[in-house]
């Protein structure tokens, strides 16, 4: 179903998607494999955000992992007047990469885990206790979990196949944002954001 989703009404917007996972799955995605993530796990920022770096939900999440403030201050994410570590790619990716291996923790499987990122751990852990199944599939059928989470490994995975094989699901060659490069420096006292530039 997202896979025709993505090839149909939502096709401009994964194009759109597509063109920037160039900038940011090159950099991603061996941090998440260092923290021992599955490969495809950069996809939930694909879905989360269209990896966004300025992206903004209802509910306040910001940055290309969706982080909503608290969770974001949890793992380490710094938010204050100055900077907001949540639109950070690196630092945010490394957060989520804590987050979700604790949700593998609790809730043994990667379906799952990626389900409890969108609704909550204690929220699939419940389901789980009550229908007696650890099954992504089984707990996804009938009531309990909102739609959103009920959809949200299936889109997940539509993702990673269409982004993997994109000329198998017909998507032409799309050009694509060059991957970010950039060095680290420390200076040694407050420096105008111009001078850095420069």
């Amino acid at each position: 179903q997202y896979i025709q989703f993505f090839q149909g009404p939502g096709r401009k917007w994964f194009r759109k998607w597509m063109s920037r996972s160039t900038r940011y799955i090159p950099m991603m995605t061996p941090l998440l494999e260092r923290g021992g993530l599955p490969r495809d796990t950069v996809y939930l920022a694909m879905i989360e955000s269209g990896f966004s770096p300025g992206a903004t939900s209802w509910a306040r999440a910001a940055g290309p992992w969706q982080f909503i403030s608290s969770t974001g201050r949890r793992f380490g994410l710094r938010q204050d007047f100055w900077v907001d570590e949540r639109r950070d790619p690196l630092k945010a990716t490394v957060a989520a990469g804590k987050y979700l291996n604790e949700l593998h923790g609790a809730l043994g499987h990667w379906y799952l885990a990626w389900a409890g990122y969108n609704a909550g751990g204690e929220k699939l852990r419940r389901m789980m206790q009550k229908r007696g199944t650890a099954d992504f599939w089984a707990l996804s059928d009938g009531k309990g979990l909102a739609k959103e989470t009920k959809h949200y490994v299936p889109k997940l995975i539509a993702a990673a196949l269409i982004a993997k094989e994109p000329s198998r699901y017909g998507f032409d060659t799309l050009p694509g944002l060059p991957p970010l490069v950039y060095d680290e420096v420390s200076i040694a006292q407050q420096t105008g954001l111009d001078v850095v530039a420069r």
